[in-house]
């Protein structure tokens, strides 16, 4: 059985913009020797040099929130469009340190990633978040307890659900709140081509038609959409007129509550304090 959740201010549903400021992290990340390949780290150059600025524009003219997640090296590297993201209002989250993949059989890297990130970003920027999202939605069974040791509020890594939810630690703790997300509003599938992974591009009609019946839907079901875009994806000159599209969309409807990833896991907790968790259905249990 789903379980509904009550949004602010009568909301019929949620919608969270948050776009994962990878930077060159996806490629050196994927393979460290394309730290000598500056032809394919331009691509991630280019959601730094412009996709970011180009972001902030459109959501400034929107006058919406938005959540960014960011890897530490990006903080270190990228610092000035970091502060330029939290000049403008918006929230930053943690991202790893190098978009690397968490590997279960690896849980000495694991740790450093998430405590490396977490040091570059209040290092750089000044900033301890307080939502997660590992890299391409892996993760590992005892990245709940980090998450939960480090006093994180929310997870966004799953795809499990169209409602956030709270996590429960196997010794019965309470563990973050989990903002599911989906490929489908991924803008990545659509629009990361590359030599050495080469994929259809995708027109804007294409992705447009898929997010405007995902979210049609997902209002009608009460629910909630985390959109995820890249700088480097969603940057582009005619993706960037994509989303202000799909925004104006998105506002033809009433009772749409447009919020943070940390107001949204917020506000769940808000509303469910009191209540009993539902039954809890999810990767981490044992089945």
């Amino acid at each position: 059985m789903i379980h509904n959740v009550t949004w602010p201010d009568g909301a019929k549903c949620a919608v969270s913009l948050s776009f994962d400021f990878d930077s060159e992290t996806n490629w050196i990340s994927r393979d460290p020797e394309n730290l000598k390949r500056p032809g394919t780290l331009s691509y991630g150059t280019y959601g730094a040099k412009v996709g970011v600025p180009r972001i902030l524009e459109l959501l400034k003219d929107e006058g919406l929130p938005a959540t960014f997640f960011v890897p530490g090296w990006v903080a270190e590297n990228r610092t000035q469009r970091v502060e330029m993201i939290l000049e403008h209002g918006h929230e930053i989250a943690h991202h790893g340190y190098l978009h690397k993949w968490p590997d279960p059989d690896k849980p000495d890297e694991v740790l450093e990633e998430l405590d490396r990130g977490l040091e570059a970003l209040k290092k750089t920027v000044g900033v301890r978040p307080v939502g997660y999202r590992s890299p391409a939605g892996e993760t590992t069974m005892d990245q709940l307890r980090l998450l939960t040791d480090r006093g994180f509020l929310y997870d966004s890594s799953l795809l499990d659900d169209i409602v956030p939810y709270q996590h429960v630690l196997e010794d019965g703790r309470p563990g973050p709140v989990e903002l599911p997300w989906h490929w489908s509003t991924d803008d990545a599938p659509y629009l990361f081509f590359t030599i050495s992974v080469p994929r259809p591009m995708a027109t804007n009609e294409h992705i447009l038609s898929i997010w405007k019946e995902e979210f049609r839907e997902i209002r009608r079901w009460g629910a909630y959409l985390d959109l995820v875009m890249h700088p480097q994806g969603i940057g582009r000159p005619s993706r960037i007129a994509l989303l202000r599209e799909f925004i104006a969309f998105m506002r033809e409807f009433d009772g749409v509550w447009f919020a943070t990833c940390e107001q949204v896991a917020q506000a769940y907790l808000d509303q469910r304090e009191g209540e009993a968790e539902p039954e809890a259905i999810n990767p981490f249990i044992k089945v």
